[in-house]
């Protein structure tokens, strides 16, 4: 019976360890100040009529702190780049000098903060809605077996401390994010 017990303790661990996974890549996209590849991450390019990351037509790179520079793989995506880049609203302006496109990527300002603060928030919540459905398919799974009370209750308490655990290291990364987003 604890077979059975500790297999839906780990797939339940398993399944929170993807929603931090899922909330770390998430917290990426989210730009706090500097110029990072990641920002470009949601940006999908028409390539020979397929949407396609941009990642894979175009090398992203960053040669200083306040610039993104993408050098396409194909002289003919240049274009294409530039409206996906427009497409995703990320609120840059790509520059195309005929080789590779140059984005500038201005100081954010107070209130761009506090909006991209809330957004990481939004992110955190997605991510504690994931671990709570975890604990309750797990609790549900655990109802299913043919177990003792004492064990039932046992066993239920170590998926509620789990959840716990995970829900602290979302707010963990919360924090870190708002102050890499607050900081100047």
């Amino acid at each position: 019976m604890t077979e059975e017990i500790d297999f839906i303790l780990d797939s339940t661990k398993e399944n929170m360890d993807n929603a931090i996974a899922h909330l770390e890549k998430q917290l990426l996209s989210i730009r706090a100040g500097k110029a990072m590849p990641a920002m470009l991450s949601t940006v999908m390019v028409d390539y020979y009529g397929s949407q396609t990351p941009l990642t894979q037509v175009a090398n992203i790179s960053t040669p200083d702190a306040r610039t993104l520079s993408i050098q396409p793989w194909e002289k003919g995506m240049i274009t294409e780049i530039e409206k996906g880049i427009m497409y995703a609203n990320l609120g840059l302006n790509p520059m195309n000098n005929g080789e590779s496109i140059i984005i500038s990527v201005p100081a954010l300002t107070e209130e761009r903060r506090k909006d991209l603060t809330k957004q990481a928030k939004s992110e955190g919540e997605e991510a504690k809605i994931g671990v709570r459905n975890d604990r309750k398919v797990a609790m549900n799974e655990l109802k299913k077996l043919d177990i003792s009370e004492d064990l039932l209750k046992n066993a239920e308490g170590d998926v509620q401390n789990l959840t716990n655990k995970y829900v602290i290291k979302i707010e963990e990364h919360l924090v870190v994010k708002e102050k890499e987003i607050m900081t100047v």
